[in-house]
């Protein structure tokens, strides 16, 4: 056996964002490729998406007529 390979980790030292079982090196930071199609998906569905609540854009003259 290689020593390089010999000292290789096995896993990272995280856990699967997805499922929570130690993540492998191979899949880092997921676990599997399982769980990196899992999340792969959920950025495609835009589960990931950040809520936005659109404004009216501020009318500078608003404050001269209030008056």
């Amino acid at each position: 056996m290689n020593a390089a390979n010999e000292n290789k980790p096995q896993a990272s030292a995280g856990k699967c964002p997805i499922c929570g079982k130690p993540a492998e090196t191979q899949y880092r930071p997921f676990c599997s490729r399982r769980c990196a199609d899992v999340d792969l998906n959920r950025w495609l569905t835009g589960s990931y998406a950040i809520p936005v609540v659109e404004s009216e854009p501020d009318d500078p003259d608003k404050d001269r007529r209030e008056t």
